[in-house]
Order: C-alpha cells, then structure tokens, then sequence
C-alpha cells in the first residue's frame, strides 16, 4: 500500500522498529545505500521480533533507482526542514516516504529536487531538534494509511 524509504539508515535499533511498523501495516520497506549496518545486526533483529519475513525489505544503490523500480505514485521528502505539514497532504496507495539518517537527515542537495509542497514536516515544539526516526517514520506511516481508512487492517 505505502513504500517507506530510509536513506542510508545509521541506527539498527530504529530499521528494526520499522519493519516491525511496516510488517503491522503492509507497508513496504526499502533501504537506500550505504547502510552503515548489516542487515543480519542483533540489535536490528532484537527490535524487529520475528517480524522481518512479514514485510517486503528490498535494498538500492541509489535513490533513483528505488524510483526507477518501484515507480510510486508520489515521493514525499519527511524533513525538519520542511513546509508542508504531514496532516494537510491527501495520501493514495502506493505514495512512497523518504526519510533521512538519524544523525544528519536528508541532505539538503537532495531536498531541493522535491517540491516545497512535497517536503514533509510533523510540528514539534520550536527549541527541540527532531523526533526519534522511527517515530516520525509511524507518525507519518499512521496518517497516511488512517486517510484510507486502515484498508486491510482488522479493526
């Protein structure tokens, strides 16, 4: 339904609570290199439960090529430094989000090929820096999936 995008993903801990995310929604996964982990890390795994054959986790050399292959409906850039609130976008099956590392967020050579419209922002409070990434990667995942009214979920 959602194509969730991390962009050379730095923190085990958090692509595991997002596969679990994605293995819970029907989300799919996909990992832009270089990742600065390996896919088989424990603490990626510990995080993830026994979740990681439930979602499609694909892996690219580069963003154009998640694009090229997977060919979604709209990419939306999540970002700090966006404009765009994440609640005012109408979503559609298949739109993708793209998230940066945890340490250093989407480059800002990268952002400037998105639109402004494009570039997502979750409000937070302005002295504070960012919201945890797999926080901000259900945050977003959550809204978009709720405005197809949860399709597929049990509930």
């Amino acid at each position: 339904m959602f194509h969730i995008v991390l962009y050379q993903p730095e923190i085990p801990p958090n692509t595991g609570n997002i596969i679990r995310l994605c293995a819970n929604s029907g989300a799919s996964l996909h990992l832009i290199h270089p990742l600065a982990f390996k896919l088989r890390d424990k603490n990626l795994r510990r995080a993830g439960l026994d979740y990681s054959d439930l979602v499609n986790v694909s892996e690219y050399d580069s963003l154009q090529n998640f694009v090229d292959r997977v060919k979604p409906n709209h990419l939306y850039a999540c970002s700090t430094k966006g404009c765009t609130r994440y609640t005012v976008v109408e979503y559609q099956a298949n739109d993708a989000f793209l998230f940066g590392p945890e340490t250093r967020g989407l480059p800002t050579a990268l952002l400037e090929q998105f639109d402004d419209r494009d570039i997502l922002r979750i409000p937070m409070l302005p002295s504070n820096r960012s919201l945890n990434l797999s926080n901000a990667v259900a945050i977003t995942l959550y809204e978009a999936w709720r405005q197809q009214d949860f399709h597929g979920s049990r509930a």
